[in-house]
């Protein structure tokens, strides 16, 4: 934990270092002050690196939030911009239920956690600015908070004990709620921009990988890991405010 936390303050500090500082470029870079916001919405499929090790599929939500972007800067011809977010996320895991012997059961689980996300992003671009397309490529640092959760199950298949029939006997994390609600970890992605006379449609795809886990991870503790993966598929839209 202390060394992911670690991780993640370092490339934080780099990314700001090299996301943050247009006066970096200043004396050979095109100077930009524009301002566009809007809203995002799409598709999380999620799913959390559990160790030791539990068969999942990926867990499918929702995701939408509002989005300000501010483009500082075009230096030759990359066009350099912070992009500040407000999301919600529903992320969580569904089990693909084995039994003892790795078959599989009927059985049915799954765990959502509602999350609000800050993603805090540096983000390059390439094309037209306006009336035409772009390309573009963003990175950085993600927190997020988990606000709630519930389960959907059947019921289980028991074993000659009583107790749930799985494999390595993992069925603890049933009874366990989310004990971290804090998140942090990097996130990174692509996309295509459309800008017109109606405003700025994108569509991108991003990964988010957490440093942190769900559960604590001491020695005593039931897992040493699990830590929330997500892939992200969203659509945008934005409007300037300023250019």
């Amino acid at each position: 934990m202390k060394r992911n936390l670690y991780l993640f303050f370092l490339l934080s500090l780099l990314w700001m270092s090299v996301g943050m500082s247009p006066k970096a470029f200043a004396q050979i870079g095109e100077p930009r002050n524009a301002i566009a916001v809007g809203f995002s919405g799409g598709l999380a499929l999620n799913t959390v690196g559990f160790d030791p090790t539990i068969k999942l599929k990926q867990h499918k939500g929702a995701t939408f939030g509002v989005v300000a972007r501010f483009t500082s800067e075009k230096y030759f011809q990359t066009v350099c911009a912070l992009q500040v977010e407000l999301n919600y996320a529903l992320l969580g895991w569904t089990e693909e239920v084995l039994d003892a012997n790795s078959k599989p059961l009927p059985d049915q689980y799954s765990r959502n956690h509602h999350y609000l996300q800050l993603p805090i992003l540096a983000r390059l671009g390439w094309g037209r600015e306006y009336k035409g397309g772009m390309g573009y490529f963003l990175a950085g640092p993600q927190f997020g908070y988990c606000i709630s959760e519930n389960t959907k199950q059947s019921s289980f298949t028991l074993n000659e004990a009583g107790e749930p029939d799985r494999p390595n006997g993992m069925f603890a994390q049933y009874d366990m709620p989310i004990e971290n609600k804090f998140d942090y970890g990097i996130t990174a992605g692509a996309g295509f921009e459309l800008s017109t006379k109606a405003g700025r449609f994108l569509i991108e795809g991003r990964y988010y990988y957490g440093l942190s886990d769900i559960f604590k991870n001491s020695k005593k503790d039931t897992f040493g890991r699990s830590n929330n993966g997500t892939i992200v598929v969203k659509c945008c839209y934005l409007f300037d405010l300023k250019r």
